[in-house]
């Protein structure tokens, strides 16, 4: 997972000591709010939010930690909202592949012609050749916008080319693009997987251009609406944020100093990495997406086929994602996650769709491997409590 991205995808595997895989639900489930209160005792972590669904019924839920830092605000409420970062991207990549269904646009269709403005503005090279599947497989070697000194070769870096602490600029999606142009391709169209936020951005720009609504509309519309995912939503403007009581997540400034980013500027994000839900809607969907309800099985493989020469699989938020047997009350168990600033979102799920557990953890600084790691524990403490 990128240590500092906005929406750095992440598809680790957490798995309790090696065994059976059992595709039944477990025995019992462990105790998700002791799981939590002990994530929330990880450094650098402000408050944890969580919750644990067997057969799309709660197992468990809880908090840890506080809303804001030093201890301060009280708990966060069990079903308060959160950011999930680049778990955006999978359902961005669902809706566009709904549209195709719908016979509103291609696979193989040409970014070019689904958006000549990229072309006319001179914002994307090689628009002409890169198509709609890769971009939604992260192979269309389109540089990332993120970071503002990306790696060298043009994928995503560590500190961010905007301010953080911007809240109020309203960014365009084409204002955002441009900040990739004149950086390195990260290859040829199709050559290679290289994650770049910038393909995200652009699929939302092509939902909007096809469908003539905003990308939250539709996001709506296809997914949140069907589903039942009440409380989720795609803010697109600031100062639009997360709404009723949830945490705050704290990033450091240019002295150090540790500053409040719960107003997070909602144009940056968008297509790549807004969507704002809860631990309850996030189970919902994943669910559904992997029982295979959201798509026909020819376009659900775009995104779950592993990529040519073994790179990893196609999910948008899950490069080099693998699959490892865990105890006989585990089974196999993925996960998808996200960052912002200040934030860390991660789904794990079963490889049957019968299981989930959505959690969210509010930071305090840079470093999200500590976080990541104490929500892989606190994950096999609920669904593998016997190991």
């Amino acid at each position: 997972m990128g240590r500092a991205g906005l929406a750095a995808g992440a598809a680790v595997v957490m798995a309790a000591p090696a065994g059976t895989a059992s595709a039944a639900p477990p025995a019992r489930v462990g105790d998700v709010q002791a799981a939590l209160e002990e994530a929330a005792r990880t450094p650098g972590v402000v408050g944890v939010v969580g919750a644990a669904y067997v057969d799309g019924r709660l197992a468990g839920q809880g908090s840890g930690g506080s809303r804001l830092l030093d201890g301060k605000g009280g708990r966060i409420p069990p079903g308060a909202r959160f950011r999930i970062g680049s778990q955006t991207k999978e359902m961005v990549a669902t809706v566009v592949l709904q549209l195709v269904k719908e016979g509103r646009l291609g696979v193989d269709d040409k970014l070019a012609d689904l958006l000549p403005v990229v072309v006319e503005k001179d914002l994307v090279a090689r628009a002409e050749d890169i198509t709609v599947r890769q971009m939604i497989r992260h192979t269309s070697g389109i540089p990332d916008w993120y970071a503002a000194k990306p790696n060298p070769d043009g994928s995503e870096g560590e500190e961010p080319a905007f301010d953080v602490f911007d809240f109020t600029t309203d960014y365009s999606p084409l204002d955002i693009v441009g900040w990739s142009r004149g950086r390195p391709r990260t290859g040829e169209p199709g050559e290679r997987y290289a994650y770049s936020n910038t393909n995200y951005t652009l699929l939302g720009m092509i939902i909007e251009r096809v469908t003539g609504r905003d990308l939250a509309t539709e996001m709506h519309g296809h997914l949140f609406g069907p589903l039942g995912m009440t409380r989720t939503y795609l803010p697109l403007k600031p100062p639009e944020g997360i709404r009723g009581p949830h945490g705050h997540g704290y990033y450091p400034d240019a002295d150090g100093r540790l500053r409040d980013v719960d107003r997070f500027n909602a144009s940056i994000a968008g297509a790549a990495g807004g969507v704002v839900s809860t631990a309850r809607d996030m189970s919902v969907y994943k669910r559904a997406f992997v029982q295979g309800r959201l798509l026909p099985p020819e376009l659900q493989r775009v995104l779950t086929d592993r990529l040519p020469g073994g790179g990893g699989l196609a999910a948008p938020g899950a490069p080099g994602g693998r699959g490892l047997a865990g105890g006989d009350l585990c089974g196999t168990f993925k996960v998808m996650g996200g960052t912002t600033a200040g934030y860390l979102a991660m789904t794990f799920y079963s490889d049957d769709g019968r299981r989930e557990f959505a959690v969210s953890l509010t930071l305090s600084g840079k470093d999200i491997s500590r976080a990541g790691q104490a929500a892989g524990t606190a994950m096999e403490r609920v669904f593998c409590p016997s190991a």
